[in-house]
């Protein structure tokens, strides 16, 4: 199965590479105006991406994996739930940046309903609420907060479900 993944990544990097020579081919300007982007964006992502590394280093060298999968693992329990819920809801930054994290995490033995979980609690942001409640009221935000947290569960356990706990 991995040969096939590996397969597919090589496709799909020499049709990227076959568009761009065409791209040069017919119009050189849009060629510039791409390396232009793709430089941009990787100056943007190369810090991230160290970031991220540090906190996977960290998250291994500080937790040791059985102490952490006993937290967010197969026989987690509620307070499983509880800890994905409110650490998706004080995560910060871009979304790409917890990719690799929570896939680590998938690897050493974190449930897909845990990692969904946690990607659906994202939308709370306890910074925005206020906001929310000025334009709103309290008895809104409430209920929404509410509704989203009982619903990224209900999410969890259906990805779960479909997905099967493969990984």
């Amino acid at each position: 199965m991995a040969s096939d993944k590996s397969r597919v990544s090589w496709y799909y990097l020499l049709t990227v590479i076959l568009i761009l020579i065409i791209i040069t081919i017919i119009k050189p300007a849009y060629f510039s105006e791409i390396y232009s982007f793709f430089i941009s964006l990787l100056r943007k992502m190369i810090p991230v991406f160290l970031i991220v590394f540090f906190l996977m280093a960290l998250t291994n060298y500080i937790f040791e994996p059985k102490k952490l999968i006993k937290h967010i693992g197969k026989d987690s329990g509620i307070k499983g739930w509880v800890i994905t819920i409110l650490a998706g809801i004080i995560s910060s930054g871009p979304i790409y940046m917890w990719y690799p994290l929570l896939a680590d995490l998938k690897n050493k033995g974190m449930k897909i309903s845990l990692i969904a979980t946690f990607l659906y609690n994202r939308a709370i942001k306890i910074p925005l609420l206020p906001l929310m409640i000025l334009y709103f009221n309290l008895k809104y935000v409430i209920i929404l907060t509410i509704v989203m947290i009982i619903t990224s569960v209900i999410c969890g356990i259906i990805t779960e479900m479909i997905i099967g706990g493969k990984k």
